[in-house]
């Protein structure tokens, strides 16, 4: 026996899990219903189209909002999954990743925000912010099982969580490195805090946050196959079937469609960015 009692931190979090489960069920239910609406909505705005004229469309816009080169690759890379007969998996796997990296935006910027513009927030923030990205993230799925089942909802929470620090460190870090210079004369010209934010701050700090939203995207799908473990489906699913049934083509196909998908965001996030450099 132990000369000091063991802290009872294991008992404390199931404790907390089972009082989550039993009096917070309904905004379970309500986040369930929002998240599988959004995967859906996105799967079944893709797949309507033919392959081929998704493809062609992809080639379109990326063009426009990247450039001639990455519209080109993603043409390519696309092409290369619709041949290895993976089109359906990519197009799941490219939905949870675009879902899961919205909400995580849709909460770290605000709060990334709100730490740059507050010490007391930061402080606080930050301590957890270490803690998220130090955890494992296979430890992720526990709680995401226990709050909403098996399936992409878990899933997509878990990439969720184990993505967000990227967003709120480089939106606090690029918001708290615009140069003073600037703000004062924003202050001198009687901007209010919303217009220094707004009209100052975000523009200027945009390089920096945008390669918050490439790591966001980047975690999002180291978290692919990890989330397949848990009922998620996609390229995940692909590469988890491969291993349980030792099938190493299987794997490497869709692996190889998991490095084509992050290859595409990555090129189109750093494009982003390279143009809004080139403004500033």
């Amino acid at each position: 026996m132990p000369v000091i009692p063991k802290i009872p931190i294991g008992d404390l979090i199931e404790t907390i899990v089972e009082w989550a489960t039993s009096n917070l069920s309904i905004i379970f239910d309500a986040l369930s219903v929002i998240i599988d609406f959004l995967v859906s909505a996105l799967v079944s705005s893709i797949m309507f189209f033919h392959p081929l004229v998704a493809i062609i469309i992809s080639l379109i816009l990326v063009w426009f909002i990247a450039n001639k080169k990455t519209a080109i690759g993603t043409a390519l890379g696309l092409l290369l999954a619709y041949n290895l007969q993976l089109w359906a998996p990519s197009v799941e796997t490219f939905s949870l990743v675009i879902s899961a990296t919205l909400l995580a935006l849709l909460v770290g910027i605000p709060l990334g925000i709100l730490s740059a513009r507050s010490d007391v927030i930061h402080q606080i923030v930050m301590p957890i912010m270490d803690f998220m990205q130090t955890m494992p993230p296979f430890v992720y799925l526990i709680p995401a099982v226990f709050f909403f089942g098996v399936g992409n909802v878990p899933g997509l929470i878990a990439t969720i969580i184990f993505a967000m620090p990227p967003a709120i460190r480089l939106t606090g870090l690029g918001i708290r490195q615009v140069p003073e210079e600037l703000v004062e004369a924003a202050d001198a010209f009687g901007s209010t805090p919303g217009q220094k934010l707004v009209k100052v701050q975000l523009p200027v700090a945009l390089p920096t946050i945008m390669a918050g939203v490439n790591q966001v995207i980047m975690l999002s799908l180291s978290m692919v196959v990890i989330s397949a473990m848990i009922g998620a489906g996609g390229l995940g699913a692909i590469v988890l079937r491969g291993i349980q049934r030792l099938d190493v083509g299987m794997g490497f196909e869709g692996g190889l469609a998991i490095v084509i998908t992050a290859m595409i965001l990555d090129r189109i996030t750093q494009s982003i960015t390279e143009r809004r450099k080139a403004k500033i």
